[in-house]
């Protein structure tokens, strides 16, 4: 039995992220929240300054809490994923 209706299907969509800021050697992403999680966008960014060489630099606020998987990525890529402070 045929359904009423036609279902279309959308080729897979490649996933990227886009940082607030972007400099020589740094990539910037600004979060204004209470509490921070290693979400897709930030493991992106996290592989893009990777590759690139480049540092990630979290701008949250100094009460933002942070996940356990995103302190452990920042504890095992000190190099690559760093905190700043929004002011």
């Amino acid at each position: 039995m045929n359904p009423p209706f036609q279902i279309h299907r959308s080729p897979p969509i490649p996933r990227g992220a886009i940082p607030d800021a972007e400099t020589g050697d740094c990539i910037y992403l600004v979060k204004n929240v209470p509490f921070l999680r290693a979400t897709q966008q930030i493991r992106l960014l996290a592989a893009k300054a990777s590759l690139s060489n480049k540092h990630l630099i979290l701008m949250t606020p100094a009460a933002c809490r942070i996940d356990g998987p995103l302190e452990d990525l920042m504890r095992n890529q000190p190099q690559i994923v760093r905190r700043g402070e929004l002011r």
